[in-house]
């Protein structure tokens, strides 16, 4: 059956790029649409990327310059990968309906700051970390096999981009003391989109009208989890460098929740968004945060990061394996897991 791609769906009369924008929120969904279970089906995920400390430092406005400039260069070379590959395959019938280079793609506005953060010979001055590299290479071998799983990696990105973008600039703004005429920001700005809540919703109408059998959908699900887990790597890195370094850290006290992010948005449709702010009432949030869930969600972490480890190692790339491997060994809460491992055998063996 031939993709259907609709150019002019169920609009206000709003128009972005040549795509009619969706500002309605009657539209009927179901669980079987490709944006629903996605939400669903990246809670977990979602959960995860919340807890990590690094997360929840910069939504506190807590944030050193340093990790800022190189997570910067890591999402650099994350969506160059990404848009390198949607270039490639922007014909594909899966990948030309959500097809929106001027709308969505971040590299320049990322080259951008990496130049104000570093100077004219930026290029020369970041490079592609240990953590960054698998990420990088999943998405260019699913561009070469499987486009369609394209699908997952932009959702994850892009959408999670443009769900309380504006506030994430103004914390990293205030915190690092950067000009208010936005150099060093241009990631979060979306120039070509005037309405966020409203291309989001054409978004999801795009990928909710790809002609999917259920099997590619659940797929498209498991390769949005795997985008976080890769993430969540990303984080894990730049935790580890920012314990070596001792650049001071104001709290300005500007920082801000999830939630606070999300008031005033399409916050059911955040892609980045927790099962407790879901199914769950909101006053469920304060039981998730007690320490015994975020020791869960450290544990889940590990395991997650494990698995990519593992999943490095089988595929053929020791080195990467190996850099991994030495990272995971540095996490306070892995150093406990195995020396709880570690006391269980040396009592087994005494007895």
């Amino acid at each position: 059956m031939e993709t259907k791609v609709t150019s002019e769906p169920k609009s206000n009369g709003m128009t972005n790029g040549g795509a009619m924008i969706v500002d309605d929120d009657d539209d009927v969904l179901c669980p079987t649409d490709l944006s629903e279970m996605l939400a669903e089906g990246t809670k977990e995920a979602h959960d995860r990327a919340e807890n990590c400390q690094l997360v929840k430092d910069f939504l506190r406005g807590r944030i050193k310059k340093e990790l800022f400039k190189r997570g910067t260069a890591a999402l650099y070379f994350v969506y160059s990968a990404m848009e390198e590959e949607f270039e490639k395959n922007r014909e594909h019938p899966h990948i030309a309906p959500i097809y929106f280079p001027t709308e969505l793609y971040r590299r320049e506005a990322l080259a951008r700051d990496l130049e104000y953060f570093y100077g004219e010979d930026w290029e020369s001055q970041i490079s592609l970390s240990a953590a960054t590299k698998p990420y990088v290479d999943r998405i260019h071998e699913v561009g070469d096999k499987d486009p369609v799983l394209l699908v997952g990696h932009s959702y994850t990105r892009y959408m999670g981009d443009l769900s309380g973008g504006q506030i994430l600039k103004k914390v990293a703004q205030r915190a690092l003391k950067l000009p208010a005429t936005g150099e060093g920001l241009n990631f979060y700005q979306f120039e070509d989109i005037h309405r966020h809540k409203g291309f989001k919703q054409l978004y999801r109408s795009r990928m909710n009208e790809l002609e999917l059998d259920t099997e590619t959908k659940e797929r498209i699900v498991d390769e949005s989890n795997r985008a976080f887990g890769f993430n969540l790597m990303i984080f894990t890195e730049i935790e580890e460098i920012g314990k070596n370094i001792k650049e001071e850290v104001q709290d300005t006290g500007i920082g801000h929740s999830h939630a606070e992010i999300m008031e005033g948005g399409d916050i059911n449709k955040c892609p980045y968004y927790a099962a407790k702010m879901g199914k769950t009432s909101f006053e469920g949030h304060t039981f998730l945060k007690n320490i015994y869930t975020r020791k869960i969600l450290c544990l889940l972490h590990i395991c997650h990061l494990l698995h990519l480890l593992l999943s490095t190692a089988v595929s053929g790339n020791p080195t990467h394996a190996c850099q991994l491997a030495m990272m995971l060994l540095r996490h306070p809460h892995c150093q406990v897991a195995l020396a709880a491992i570690l006391v269980a055998f040396t009592a087994w063996y005494l007895m």
